[in-house]
């Protein structure tokens, strides 16, 4: 594992997930690493196109595609403000947005960027959420290949 080159830090932007975005640049501060800052987009929402129960994504309509681009674009703006405001000056940082599963995306990513350490949250947004779609910290470290570093968050502390 050692030495630490590249780390993989990922943010839903929730406050309960900053602690790990803040772990993530001590760390690469520290052992003088680059970190890859990672947001996961939600893709476009399904609509019905006609009432009824059946959801049915729009085939790559106008509206689908700007929402997608509008999404990746307030990402990146969010990323880029939180390394200037919350990361160590100076930090060697990427910022990158995937469209998908959290999880699975933080697992692809941190083979194709070959991180040496995945940070993430223990908790991101929570309530039904968290109950309908599972931990996403749960599935990276059932699933990476990586060391995963989990930073508990402040609501967990208080349990």
């Amino acid at each position: 594992m050692l030495p630490i080159r590249r780390i993989l830090g990922s943010t839903d932007f929730s406050m309960a997930g900053y602690p790990a975005v803040l772990a993530a640049g001590e760390l690469a501060g520290h052992f003088g690493a680059e970190l890859v800052l990672l947001h996961v987009a939600q893709p476009a929402p399904a609509v019905p196109l006609v009432p009824s129960e059946r959801m049915v994504m729009l085939p790559g309509g106008s509206e689908t595609e700007k929402y997608e681009r509008d999404e990746q674009d307030r990402s990146l703006r969010e990323l880029n403000r939180l390394v200037a405001e919350k990361l160590p000056k100076g930090l060697s940082c990427r910022t990158l947005i995937r469209v998908g599963s959290a999880a699975d995306e933080i697992v692809r990513l941190s083979e194709s960027e070959e991180v040496d350490l995945i940070v993430i949250a223990t908790h991101g947004r929570t309530g039904w959420r968290h109950l309908a779609f599972g931990s996403v910290a749960e599935k990276v470290v059932r699933t990476a290949a990586r060391p995963v570093l989990v930073v508990q968050s402040p609501q967990d502390s208080k349990q």
